[in-house]
């Protein structure tokens, strides 16, 4: 019997992604199954009805997507998921909160092949800012830099309260040190950007964080990426398909939306074949896609 790919898809917000479905069926998806409003208690339960009710063979051909808005949520639920298991009834899990996990392991891996190819250094050692780092492609990208040997600060907007206890999220879960710093005005994210040899900018859409005057005097900036594609651009300068475009300063090179948007399609795209190719359960979170984007940029 040839089963269908089915994907169960599980939100703990009120809408299931457009993007994400349309993503998945271009995959190769059979069926996509949208669940809103999930609660991690639930989540156990929901995995069990998906994969007794097909057998292990079925079982095989059915995989999960865990969406939302928080990386720590969409972890705990990959985590309740894997749990849930009964081999050799077994499916398997993709978590990319809000994109960001494939958006965040995009943006890494340009701005690392740009230090690399352009300025001859790795991401290892590099003083890294991370502004918007109290969302989710922000918090995720800091953990990504962190974990290859980055010097990462979070900066917080509204203060380092915020920033500062998300550093100790990233330790406690992932054992990556984050420093935090206060970027609440311009005169501090001047002082910050001194001596910054990667900056990346998540913040808001539509919200510029660091203007031209800013960007000019950051003579120690090597790369810097902007994931925000609404007018005007979260770091002056920078084009949405710019890729290793100048933007100020000596050496400084910009890395616009859209272009980082093109590799973390293939990387979600990639992914989802992977599941649905996959002969043993495969468990994918941001790490597995920084690997596959890494892949794609080589």
């Amino acid at each position: 019997m040839a089963y269908r790919h089915i994907l169960h898809m599980l939100s703990p917000l009120k809408h299931m992604s457009p993007f994400d479905s349309n993503m998945a069926v271009d995959a190769g998806y059979d069926v996509v199954l949208p669940y809103t409003g999930v609660a991690l208690d639930e989540v156990a339960g929901l995995v069990q009805d998906a994969i007794f009710s097909r057998g292990p063979k079925g079982a095989k051909a059915t995989g999960l997507f865990l969406s939302g808005k928080s990386a720590e949520l969409a972890l705990d639920m990959l985590e309740a998921a894997k749990a849930a298991m009964v081999p050799p009834f077994e499916c398997s899990v993709f978590a990319d909160p809000a994109g960001s996990f494939t958006t965040a392991a995009a943006m890494v891996a340009k701005a690392e092949r740009h230090l690399v190819a352009t300025h001859g250094v790795a991401l290892a050692g590099r003083r890294t800012l991370v502004f918007g780092g109290t969302g989710v492609v922000g918090f995720a990208a800091a953990v990504i830099a962190a974990g290859e040997g980055a010097e990462v600060t979070l900066i917080g907007h509204d203060g380092i309260a915020r920033v500062a206890r998300l550093a100790e999220t990233a330790q406690r879960r992932f054992g990556v040190h984050l420093a935090a710093a206060d970027g609440s005005s311009a005169d501090r994210k001047t002082a910050l950007l001194a001596e910054a040899a990667v900056v990346f900018a998540a913040g808001r859409a539509g919200v510029q964080i660091l203007d031209a005057q800013q960007i000019g005097s950051a003579q120690s900036l090597l790369v810097a990426a902007d994931v925000n594609a609404v007018p005007p651009a979260g770091i002056a300068g920078i084009g949405v398909m710019d890729d290793g475009v100048a933007i100020g300063g000596a050496n400084a090179l910009g890395i616009g939306a859209l272009a980082i948007g093109v590799i973390k399609s293939r990387v979600q795209g990639g992914l989802f074949r992977r599941m649905i190719e996959a002969d043993r359960p495969l468990y994918l979170d941001f790490r597995d896609a920084f690997r596959l984007a890494r892949e794609l940029l080589a």
